[in-house]
């Protein structure tokens, strides 16, 4: 509009000085100016386009998905160029979390009633849930002075589940996946904790019968098993950017997530209750709702002056004031894992919602006959601090550092948690030293003793 307001002004002051060259090339540029903006406008309207699949089923890391986007020119005239671009996460292809095989964007020329096909595969190589597309269509003259810019199919989301590392070293035969819990209530016997002897009563079976004790005393006498429940786990994942030190972005985060995926995958296969929180930003609450594009479409009401206006427009949310937890809560079943799993694949870290304050929260909601396992990036004074308090409470605590080779800061960690009563503290370097944690996981010392694992 602001050529064709300077046009028309030097088009009037060349018809009121008499300029007749001046005045016949104004004519030119105005019909030039409103042929462009009826092309534009004509070429952007007559476009459809459909994608192949309208829903992505979650994939695991290192798959291959395949995405597929079909733009037809349904107008009358011959479309002299468009460009086809599908908008991807930025954020993500900078952390490395997909890689593209081919090219999320296409040009083309088009003739009434024919079809251009965008064509490309996304390779999975981290867990996240990113948002793939909106398709947006860019056209406009061949001269350049007007473009129009379009959106015109949903964007689809793929997940991408954690890492579940195998842990050869839980011994099935022991069935004490984390730890075990002294109950008040007479739940479950474990004929490993021999706790005395007593006379037979009728009901008991043989396997019971102490038969040395028997013979001593020349009566019948049974066996005692002190009572244990084989409680699982409450898995605590602190999520929070300061915690984590950008040098070892973002693999020290995903490091956690892995360890926590592959913990609760375990104690899952056991058939004992697992749960999870977490102070972790939920990626679905980025999901931008109001694109209502409706794939077919052929009107112009979503069509944007600008490129950078379409993709502000169609993106994803780059930020999120979520300040609650992301919860799931501890119980026994086989859809637990799954619930956990995807939980995972979603979380992003938090600048809001702090561990200890987390902790503080979520207390009453912790089963007290779970053994918790904290993950941690960085045990300040205020999550050593906050575990503390639930280990007076009389939770069973096991504190997880996943931490470089850094020895300065593991020796700090280790001293907080253990002034606040910690005792079981390992240190979690890489995934290759996941399976000779858990290993050391069924420690079942003192309270007064300590294992650290390095």
């Amino acid at each position: 509009m602001r050529w064709i307001f300077f046009a028309a002004l030097i088009l009037l002051t060349a018809l009121v000085l008499q300029a007749g060259l001046l005045a016949f090339a104004m004519y030119v540029l105005l019909g030039l100016l409103l042929l462009s903006r009826w092309l534009a406008k004509e070429w952007i309207t007559g476009l459809t386009a459909k994608r192949e699949s309208r829903t992505l089923e979650p994939a695991e890391i290192g798959d291959k998905v395949e995405i597929k986007v079909k733009v037809k020119n349904s107008g009358r005239i011959t479309v002299a160029w468009l460009l086809l671009e599908d908008l991807l996460p930025e954020k993500a292809r900078r952390q490395k979390r997909f890689r593209l095989k081919g090219k999320a964007i296409k040009i083309a020329m088009l003739r009434a009633g024919k079809t251009a096909v965008l064509k490309y595969n996304i390779l999975c190589e981290m867990r996240g849930l990113f948002q793939i597309g909106p398709t947006i269509l860019e056209t406009g003259d061949l001269f350049g002075l007007h473009r129009r810019h379009r959106i015109v199919t949903q964007p689809i989301f793929l997940m991408v589940y954690p890492k579940v590392l195998p842990l050869p070293k839980y011994n099935f035969a022991s069935q004490r996946p984390i730890g075990e819990v002294n109950m008040a209530h007479r739940l479950f016997e474990d004929p490993t904790r021999h706790a005395g002897v007593r006379p037979y009563q009728i009901g008991d079976p043989l396997q019971r019968v102490h038969w040395r004790a028997t013979a001593r005393t020349g009566e019948i006498m049974c066996k005692v098993y002190d009572p244990t429940s084989l409680a699982g786990a409450t898995i605590l994942l602190d999520f929070h950017i300061d915690s984590y030190h950008k040098r070892g972005e973002p693999h020290r985060s995903e490091l956690g997530v892995t360890a926590a995926c592959s913990i609760a995958y375990a104690v899952s296969l056991l058939n004992q209750q697992v749960g999870l929180c977490t102070n972790g930003k939920d990626a679905a609450d980025r999901v931008r709702l109001n694109v209502h594009i409706q794939e077919g479409e052929d009107t112009s009401t979503n069509s944007y002056e600008t490129r950078e206006e379409a993709k502000k427009e169609g993106a994803m949310q780059t930020s999120s004031d979520r300040l609650r937890p992301m919860v799931v809560e501890t119980r026994r079943g086989i859809e637990q894992f799954q619930k956990i799993r995807e939980t995972l694949a979603r979380i992003e870290l938090t600048d809001g919602l702090p561990f200890a304050r987390m902790v503080f929260e979520l207390i009453g909601r912790i089963p007290r006959d779970a053994t918790i396992i904290a993950l941690l990036g960085t045990v300040t004074p205020e999550n050593a601090n906050a575990l503390g308090t639930l280990r007076r409470q009389g939770f069973a605590i096991t504190v997880i550092c996943l931490m470089m080779d850094e020895s300065e800061e593991t020796e700090k960690s280790i001293g907080r948690l253990y002034a606040e009563g910690i005792r079981d503290v390992r240190h979690l370097p890489n995934e290759e030293a996941l399976s000779q944690l858990c290993e050391q996981s069924t420690f079942g010392g003192t309270p007064y003793s300590m294992a650290v694992a390095y």
